[in-house]
């Protein structure tokens, strides 16, 4: 279950990302559901993903602890 949920975030980060606002809005609440071990999953995936769109790099700020 928790490997579908961590694909689901996946791809509606991935359908906002045109409208940095609306990232953050949403990466917002993926952190509040998914859990640890997903959030660093998660958190290598930004990295990664944050590398052809440098206007979403504030949204890493929001998943740095």
């Amino acid at each position: 279950m928790s490997k579908m949920m961590f694909d689901y975030t996946k791809s509606i980060l991935e359908r906002v990302s045109f409208d940095p606002i609306l990232f953050c809005k949403e990466l917002e609440k993926a952190i509040k559901t998914l859990l640890p071990y997903e959030m660093e999953q998660l958190q290598e995936w930004l990295l990664n993903f944050i590398v052809e769109k440098p206007e979403l790099k504030q949204s890493l700020l929001l998943i740095t602890v």
